[in-house]
């Protein structure tokens, strides 16, 4: 999705209706695009999580509630002002709650509204946030229904938080240092001792170039596990707390390219504020079509593009 209206304006507006324009404009799209995509029974949605991090006045899903007849009684959870990878903690509520509701549907949103956090002024390190994150958002339906494993693209195999370690130093300056300790290193090697190694993707939270590269080098990647990330940071900038946005995307890449065939693993790692990470491992289920339309299919035959000659 582009930049919203607010930040179009001179100044960029921050008021509390167009930060709700655009977070609906978000929500009703995901919705719609989720509805004309299945044929679902919105009464049948047992659970309900949804997750923005710059803009919570409300709990955002009373606005689904509201304008999509959902149950009265349906289980209700909105999680806020959690940093970049809070739709990985949505997505490891409902896996929680599924746990202990059987047989039912949940829905995840997991979006992102920028109007109210753009920077005015004129220093130029600061308007660098303005040119990359966008306005964003995802809808996954999660099942334990027996009756919708024939059509489930993917089960999810595990996953895992962690925080960093912060210590404070003996400097008179009472200076704050993180330990020195690869954090996504650890996460890896828990997921891979729990998964084949076999068909293993790695699909990283595009919130930056940089970021992107250190993980790759860092856990020795192949090129091709980066790719997904790069172009989808490419394309649609990074979406903050919607960043399980960006990695689901990044799975329509590798499925419009036709690389994500039935059996294979795919980990997807995402950060948030504080210097902590979530990361998950998803088997593939089903033989999954390139040809079914989804958010790449217009335009993935342009891609991969050189990132390095475009900057």
């Amino acid at each position: 999705m582009p930049l919203p209206t607010a930040l179009h304006e001179i100044l960029p507006g921050v008021t509390l209706k167009l930060s709700r324009e655009e977070t609906e404009e978000v929500l009703f799209t995901v919705m719609k695009d989720l509805l004309s995509r299945h044929k679902i029974n919105l009464k049948s949605i047992d659970i309900l999580v949804s997750n923005c991090s710059l803009f919570c006045p409300t709990p955002i899903s009373s606005i689904i509630i509201n304008n999509f007849g959902l149950r009265s009684n349906i289980k209700n959870f909105s999680l806020s002002g959690m940093g970049c990878s809070a739709g990985m903690l949505s997505i490891s509520l409902v896996k929680d709650l599924l746990k202990v509701h059987t047989n039912s549907l949940a829905l995840v949103l997991s979006i992102e509204a920028v109007a109210p956090d753009g920077y005015r002024g004129c220093t130029k390190s600061m308007l660098i946030a303005n040119t990359i994150f966008r306005m964003g958002g995802a809808a996954i339906l999660l099942s334990n229904r027996h009756k919708d494993k024939h059509i489930a693209k993917s089960a999810c195999i595990t996953i895992l938080q962690a925080a960093s370690i912060w210590v404070v130093s003996d400097s008179p300056e009472n200076l704050v240092y993180l330990e020195k300790r690869n954090l996504m290193c650890q996460i890896s090697e828990k997921l891979l001792s729990t998964s084949a190694r076999g068909g293993l993707r790695g699909l990283v939270h595009a919130g930056g170039r940089t970021i992107i590269q250190a993980v790759e080098d860092n856990l020795r990647l192949h090129k091709e596990d980066g790719e997904a990330s790069k172009m989808t940071l490419h394309r649609f900038g990074n979406t903050s707390s919607a960043s399980v946005w960006l990695l689901w995307y990044e799975l329509c890449y590798l499925e419009a390219k036709g690389k994500m065939k039935k059996g294979d693993r795919v980990q997807q790692t995402a950060f948030r504020s504080g210097f902590k990470t979530n990361s998950a491992v998803w088997k593939c289920i089903s033989d999954l079509n390139p040809d079914v339309r989804n958010a790449w299919s217009a335009r993935i035959h342009f891609y991969p593009v050189n990132i390095h000659n475009i900057l």
